[in-house]
């Protein structure tokens, strides 16, 4: 295997119990946060410029955490519609007010922290493009800077749109920005973002039609939009892009994703980075076949972090245009899948590093870059740490970009679909361990469900008729002549965007949750770049179906065609099921892992503690084939949400999918955990759902702990409950 350039020896991690008790609770005179808690402050929705969701304030603690009340609550049913019952918008707290983003209109709302009491909000005017936006639902919240001594929120709206408002009045921003040439639009304190984005980009350029601020991208070129805010670093605005989701186009073009940078005390456009390289600039070569010029997205639609200190910016970015298919953008398409350390000043790239190449598994880095500082064997690192889907955790040297342990190079299981790409490698991090470590090899003999010698025989016996992998497990063609019936992968993380991991600055603790999925890929057959209008247009052939498919923007459609699980004959296999990885009577052929909540230690990379949160569901409690056998908890629904403060891990469950698995299965609780040993020290009723994050802050001498609510299975619209002692 080949180590990644820069990568560091590892030099054994042998620890006696004293020593690695005082690893997990002394406090290293090294360790410092990062800014924006300071106080009793959130600044950042991610709390510091580090995003490690985490807070020193400890008036609230495991003695009197069950003494916790009900403040106040504040519901987004009361500024519009809610077309889904959940938000993602964490509130800042800054300077005595709270603030945080509502509804699909992205409304910029102002709190009284004490009552839950809407001091003002803020609505950008209708627009078309808004109507066309499509991420309307998925705001994370605003940003906070100061300019000549008054505070400034800052916000993207979801028509793509920058706005600098007043943080105490809400009013736009005087003499910043420029004038929007739309209705009802202020002639101060907004930007239009598209024209910067694509002044010098080919798509744009050719166009001959003149430009409709109210109507935005001309539909033939693509779409484009926000989902995370700006953030605000050392006077400058960063401008973080969005798209439609990946796995739901059905074009190979779209507009480019590019990183810029604004004057936050005028609006003034700074730089532009190119987040696919032009000719001559660094990564270019990792584009194959001109696909540059036309291909797009590459967002940063997760939130972004900063140190102030060394001037950079760090991004994390998805694939660019269909990303289940790469056969049109053969490569390893830079700067996609990586971690960006810009230099906020010039825009310039500091370092990178791609986690993963050609992404076509919806591998796409979902939550910020954590930072903290770490000692790691005796050497001071001012670290960041970057959590993903898979379920690996990578670490780096913040200022430099130089893995803490080394990063290997892996063979993976090479794509069989005509005209596809795939990577032959991928970069596997040594240490820490993955979260679940399924993900290295997939379904061996240790994962394999043996709660009866009789399930464990038969799980094997359909497994023996499946190739079995971890990670970056591609689709096979429908029709292939393999003799096995289909690719099965593992990856460990679940859906991370909706329960981002957090960290505890003082003590290197990182806290994650995680669910054990594993599944046998659709197939897949390329449609030539046939429009779905031309009678050549392929189906599936057992169904005659079509590709999911959103509206196409364009005449080319994605090159690719999703399918099932291919049917063997009743003789081959009766127990194989139409579509994906078969189960034994509703069982998995793996063994299990709902909901695990574990600690890492970043100063060793050692996994600390790890349990599982809820119960085992009914549904294999109550399994027929497992009547009278005793089966290890595996969790329950609902993967866990948390926050760090003083030294209570605060967490529930987020049940909020949508999905009958995410049902609640026991009482809607908030537990104030030790984040050392992860015991439950105390625990409080919530009103509804936890759902994505949560805040803390400190108000006239009192503590308020704030928790996103909402969720499809109550009357409870989506909003947010503020707790606090009596």
């Amino acid at each position: 295997m080949r180590i990644v350039r820069y990568a560091l020896q590892s030099s054994g991690f042998v620890f006696g119990i004293a020593s690695l008790v005082l690893m997990l609770t002394a406090e290293a005179a090294f360790a410092q946060r990062l800014s924006g808690t300071e106080n009793g402050e959130w600044r950042y929705i991610g709390g510091d410029s580090g995003h490690t969701r985490s807070s020193a304030l400890d008036q609230i603690n495991g003695g009197n955490f069950e003494d916790l009340e009900v403040a106040w609550l504040w519901s987004t049913g009361n500024f519009g519609p809610n077309t889904e019952y959940f938000s993602r918008s964490t509130p800042l707290y800054v300077d005595g007010i709270l603030y945080t983003v509502a509804t699909t209109r992205r409304q910029v709302v102002a709190i009284d922290p004490a009552t839950g009491e809407t001091l003002w909000s803020f609505r950008e005017p209708e627009t078309i493009r808004h109507l066309r936006s499509p991420r309307q639902a998925y705001g994370k919240g605003v940003a906070y800077g100061e300019v000549d001594g008054r505070g400034v929120i800052y916000v993207t709206s979801p028509a793509f749109f920058l706005w600098a408002l007043d943080a105490k009045t809400g009013r736009p921003v005087e003499n910043w920005g420029a004038s929007v040439p739309v209705d009802g639009f202020s002639d101060t304190g907004v930007l239009d973002l598209i024209p910067p984005l694509v002044d010098d980009w080919g798509g744009w350029q050719d166009r001959s039609d003149p430009y409709d601020a109210n109507y935005g991208i001309p539909r033939e070129l693509g779409m484009v939009t926000s989902s995370s805010p700006p953030i605000v670093v050392n006077g400058v605005v960063v401008v973080l892009v969005g798209h439609q989701a990946s796995y739901g186009q059905t074009r190979i073009e779209n507009v480019p994703g590019d990183i810029m940078g604004f004057d936050a005390a005028t609006g003034e456009f700074l730089w532009k980075f190119h987040m696919i390289p032009r000719p001559g600039e660094f990564g270019h070569d990792t584009w194959h076949n001109d696909a540059w010029q036309w291909s797009g997205d590459m967002s940063t639609w997760a939130p972004a972090a900063s140190d102030p200190e060394l001037g950079l910016v760090y991004l994390v970015t998805n694939a660019s245009t269909v990303q289940t298919y790469t056969g049109h953008r053969p490569g390893d398409n830079l700067f996609g899948g990586c971690v960006l350390a810009l230099d906020v000043r010039t825009g310039e790239r500091r370092w990178h590093f791609q986690i993963h190449r050609s992404d076509q598994w919806n591998y796409d880095l979902p939550t910020a870059p954590m930072l903290m500082d770490l000692t790691v064997d005796g050497r001071e690192i001012p670290a960041l740490i970057q959590f993903t889907k898979q379920g690996l955790i990578f670490a780096f040297n913040r200022e430099t970009g130089e893995p803490i342990w080394p990063i290997e190079d892996r063979p993976v299981i090479q794509t069989e679909v005509p005209g596809n790409y795939t990577s032959p490698a991928q970069p596997y991090p040594t240490r820490p361990e993955p979260v679940d470590p399924i993900v290295l090899h997939g379904i061996t003999d240790e994962f394999v469900i043996d709660y009866t010698p009789e399930l464990k025989q038969q799980a094997l016996e359909i497994l023996s008729h499946y190739r079995i992998g971890g990670l970056y497990v591609p689709p096979l063609p429908e029709n292939h002549d393999n003799d096995f019936y289909n690719n099965v992968g593992c990856f460990g993380a679940g859906h991370i965007i909706m329960h981002p991991p957090v960290a505890d600055p003082s003590t290197g603790l990182l806290f994650t949750s995680n669910r054990r999925t594993c599944t046998a890929p659709s197939f897949m057959a390329p449609t030539g770049g046939v429009d779905e209008d031309d009678p050549s247009y392929p189906v599936r052939s057992e169904t005659g179906a079509t590709p999911n498919r959103t509206p196409t923007t364009g005449a080319t459609v994605a090159a690719w065609l999703p399918g099932g699980s291919r049917r063997p004959s009743e003789a081959q296999a009766p127990f194989v099921t139409a579509y994906g990885l078969p189960t034994i009577d509703g069982l998995s052929l793996f063994k299990p892992l709902n909901n695990q909540l574990s600690a890492f230690q970043m100063n060793t990379g050692d996994r600390v503690w790890a349990l599982p949160v809820g119960e085992t569901p009914a549904a294999i409690r109550n399994n027929p084939r497992l009547q009278g056998v005793e089966i290890p908890n595996t969790g329950g629904t609902g993967l866990s949400i948390q926050l760090v403060t003083g030294n209570l891990l605060v967490q529930t469950r987020a049940l909020s999918g949508g999905s009958a698995q995410q049902v609640p299965d026991a009482p809607l609780e908030l537990h104030g955990r030790d984040k050392f040993t992860g015991e439950i020290l105390g625990s409080v009723e919530l009103p509804a759902p936890g759902q994505y994050g949560m805040m803390t802050y400190m108000h006239e001498g009192k503590q308020y702990i704030v928790v996103q609510i909402g969720s499809v299975h109550t009357d409870f619209p989506a909003g947010l409950v503020a707790l606090a002692l009596p």
